[in-house]
């Protein structure tokens, strides 16, 4: 899967604050991604992201339903 700077991540399992929707800041060797929930930025290898991905979207097509 190629992930793209913009994009939401809805993950498999919540984040400590509780929220499951990331957004996609840098693409790179890396992936920098932030919650939309508390702000918290991380820096995940493709890996990482890929296992941790439930669905992936451009845009803001994913509507956070743990708010």
């Amino acid at each position: 899967m190629e992930y793209k700077i913009g994009g939401r991540i809805l993950s498999k399992k919540n984040h400590a604050c509780g929220g499951n929707l990331w957004e996609i800041v840098r693409v790179g060797a890396d992936i920098k991604v932030k919650c939309c929930r508390c702000g918290r930025a991380l820096f995940l290898s493709v890996d990482e992201v890929k296992k941790m991905t439930k669905t992936y979207t451009l845009g803001e097509e994913i509507n956070d339903k743990s708010n």
